[in-house]
């Protein structure tokens, strides 16, 4: 099981931390921005794969901004990824 906290950029979040185990996602906590919508998202993904997450959030923008929370969240399990396979 591995944890990293992820500093987001262009989003009302500020860091997002998240675990995961063997290529699925544990648990997903969000640091700032709108908690309720938030919470939701990380309780939609727990338990979801690594590339299933990233195929349905990436790319989603936010109020005209070319990211947003969900999109970051990919970003993050991306790093996850990377870090996992070192």
């Amino acid at each position: 099981m591995k944890t990293i906290i992820y500093n987001t950029r262009g989003t009302c979040s500020r860091m997002i931390e998240v675990t995961g185990d063997n290529g699925t996602v544990v648990d997903v906590k969000f640091f700032g921005g709108c908690h309720g919508n938030l919470q939701g998202i990380g309780k939609l993904v727990k338990g979801m794969k690594y590339e299933d997450v990233i195929n349905r959030l990436n790319n989603i923008s936010c109020n005209g901004k070319p990211t947003s929370c969900p999109d970051q969240l990919c970003r993050a399990i991306e790093q996850l990824m990377a870090e996992e396979n070192r």
